[in-house]
């Protein structure tokens, strides 16, 4: 069964990452208690390595739970992001490991940054977060994580709650709270919690690190600042949008994107919804008495 799944996705999923990607959305599916063993396993398995090379230069890996790797890398991230903006003598690559070796050395790295830049968003549907369903729970970036694990990250002092609108039907995100958000900003978060990553096909990037793009631009063709207008691309494939030679398609209501190459080839996928939609045989309009919450 799992192989007549895979071999009905498109070109882009058969990339290796992306492959594994939809492999563990499909295992999830049909058995979610092994899934969540299997990460208890792998979990147990964290460690730290040394691995040295030639040339003076030696590789320090980390296996960590998938949150915690995400919140590390953020914050190194925004941190040489940051140093970049008055050293141009190093890339971005050599300042996230002078980054990386000062924080584990205790040395200042000459910059400090928020603690929401080590931030990672976890999507959980209400009924999963009440332990009535074990389905539904992913990590941006990251791909589907299992329930249990999820309700811990959930359930975390530090972790911070956001109330998402869905529509039943497409999955997609309607509204957020705005207590805390302008109106600007509130149309950022959207666009990151539809999209969840770099809409390019074979890009994962999270949204929150990428770029808010207009689809059609503001300046030159008239568009407008809002979410169907809008498009997460990380700054690499954001320069990459008007190269000659690239074609490059999304439309944001309906979720779907292609891209063609210099060379001819199309690439397409479809974003994953925030929650799966509802079909109208599965709704509750018939259901003899409403729910208690």
């Amino acid at each position: 069964m799992l192989e007549e799944k895979l071999a009905r996705l498109s070109l882009t999923a058969l990339q290796p990452r992306n492959m594994a990607w939809h492999a563990s959305q499909i295992v999830k599916q049909v058995d979610p208690g092994a899934e969540t063993a299997a990460a208890r396993m792998a979990h147990e398995g964290r460690k730290v390595t040394l691995d040295h090379g030639v040339y003076a230069q030696s590789r320090l890996s980390a296996d960590l739970p998938s949150d915690v790797a995400s919140a590390a890398y953020a914050r190194v991230d925004a941190m040489a992001r940051k140093l970049r903006l008055g050293d141009s003598s190093r890339n971005l690559d050599q300042l996230r490991a002078d980054v990386f070796a000062d924080l584990l050395l205790g040395n200042d790295p000459g910059v400090q940054v928020p603690q929401s830049a080590a931030m990672v968003y976890l999507h959980m549907p209400i009924d999963t977060a009440l332990s009535m369903s074990e389905t539904g729970a992913s990590i941006d970036g990251i791909g589907p994580v299992p329930a249990a694990y999820a309700r811990e990250i959930m359930t975390n002092p530090k972790s911070i709650w956001r109330k998402i609108l869905c529509d039943p039907t497409t999955g997609n995100p309607v509204d957020l709270g705005r207590s805390s958000y302008r109106p600007n900003s509130t149309i950022r978060k959207v666009v990151e919690v539809r999209d969840r990553m770099c809409v390019v096909p074979w890009c994962r990037r999270p949204a929150r690190h990428c770029d808010f793009d207009h689809q059609k631009q503001w300046a030159k063709d008239g568009g407008s600042t809002s979410t169907n207008n809008a498009a997460p691309r990380c700054r690499k494939h954001h320069r990459l949008k008007n190269a000659p030679g690239w074609i490059h398609h999304y439309d944001p209501i309906h979720g779907t994107s292609s891209t063609t190459t210099p060379l001819g080839v199309t690439y397409t996928d479809k974003r994953e919804t925030v929650l799966p939609p509802r079909s109208p045989e599965t709704g509750n309009a018939t259901d003899p008495e409403p729910p208690p919450f």
